[in-house]
C-alpha cells in the first residue's frame, strides 16, 4: 500500500483556493498562498498525480440547462453480496445520475439527479428501478429549493 504524502499548510492553501476557483491564474494563487509562480504550478501537478485533485471541472446551473427538477433516490436492494452490490453500482454511474452514494440504513443506496420534467424522470425509473431485477424497493423525494449544492471539502491548515 502506497502511503499518501503528507500535505503543508501550503498545499492545504491551494486545495482551498482551488476548490473556490480553479481558473484563477497562477500567478495570483501564488500571491495568495505566498509562493512563485513555479513552485503552485509543481504543487498542482503532485496534487493532481497523487489524486487530491480529481477533476478540474466547471459547476453548471441545472436550471440554465433545462434540467429544473432535483431528485433524491433512496433504493433498496434485493440481494447485497458483492457481484450484485457492483452490477448496483455500475448501473447507478451512468450520466444521468449526478452522485451516487452506497449507504447505511433502510435503503443501500442514495441517488442524487436532475431531470427536466417528471416524465423524463418516470421514464428513468423503469430503467434504473422497474426493470431491474435486483431492486427491491426505492422511495423518491423532490426537492423544494437548492439551500445549499457544492463538493467542496473543508481543508484545514495544521496551524488551524
Amino acid at each position: 500500500m502506497h502511503a499518501k504524502p503528507a500535505l503543508d499548510d501550503f498545499d492545504l492553501a491551494l486545495l482551498d483556493a482551488l476548490q473556490q476557483d480553479n481558473s484563477v491564474p497562477l500567478r495570483t494563487l501564488a500571491e495568495q498562498v505566498h509562493l512563485s509562480t513555479a513552485s503552485v504550478q509543481r504543487r498542482i501537478q503532485r496534487l493532481k498525480k497523487t489524486g487530491f485533485i480529481q477533476a478540474s471541472t466547471a459547476v453548471i446551473d441545472p436550471e440554465k440547462v433545462g434540467q429544473v427538477i432535483t431528485l433524491m433516490v433512496e433504493v433498496h436492494a434485493d440481494r447485497t453480496q458483492s457481484a450484485d452490490l457492483e452490477l448496483m453500482k455500475q448501473t447507478f454511474s451512468g450520466p444521468e445520475i449526478q452522485q451516487c452514494y452506497y449507504v447505511t440504513g433502510d435503503a443501500d443506496f442514495m441517488l442524487v439527479l436532475t431531470v427536466a420534467s417528471m416524465s423524463q424522470y418516470q421514464a428513468l425509473t423503469h430503467r434504473l428501478f422497474h426493470d431491474n431485477p435486483n431492486v427491491k424497493w426505492f422511495r423518491t423525494i423532490v426537492v423544494l429549493e437548492r439551500v445549499k449544492s457544492t463538493l467542496q471539502v473543508p481543508v484545514l491548515t495544521t496551524a488551524s
